[in-house]
């Protein structure tokens, strides 16, 4: 057993699967890692919808947005609130990763006519991430700095 927290952070296993590192020490923070993911996420979100919908900052991909992005970018507002306050977390995430998934098809993938699979090539990257990050959010809970572990509703 170690002594320190750098031996623990430097400890190496060596197994059939070849060199790896343990990070066990991070294992009792688990739970507040999970609140500060879905704080962050929130916070990420709302840049997103605070560009969209209150023009700040002024970027010329949100200039002149159709309805369905004013949509979309009201969705994000709402709910982003929600995750970082960490109410209605799972139902929540729930609806923000189906909205990343449609945003990353419509927007991203089938946005020229022609679909383009590669996320790299039509910039999907961040809703992909988004909807999995949403996703495994839905399905942990929002974690004990939330308003829904305070009411017992986790």
């Amino acid at each position: 057993a170690s002594d320190s927290l750098s031996d623990a952070i430097t400890k190496c296993v060596v197994s059939n699967r070849g060199l790896f590192m343990q990070f066990e020490f991070l294992a009792p923070y688990r739970p507040q890692l999970l609140s500060v993911l879905r704080i962050i996420t929130g916070l990420l979100l709302l840049q997103y919808s605070i560009a969209k919908l209150l023009k700040f900052p002024v970027l010329p991909y949100f200039a002149n947005i159709p309805p369905l992005i004013v949509a979309a970018g009201t969705i994000e507002l709402v709910l982003g609130a929600l995750l970082i306050l960490g109410l209605f977390t799972r139902l929540t995430a729930f609806i923000l990763s189906g909205e990343m998934a449609f945003a990353y098809f419509m927007g991203h993938m089938f946005k020229t006519g022609e679909p383009v699979w590669h996320p790299l090539n039509n910039g999907g990257t961040g809703a992909i991430l988004f909807c999995f990050t949403c996703l495994y959010l839905a399905s942990a809970g929002p974690g004990p700095w939330s308003i829904d572990a305070s009411r017992g509703k986790s």
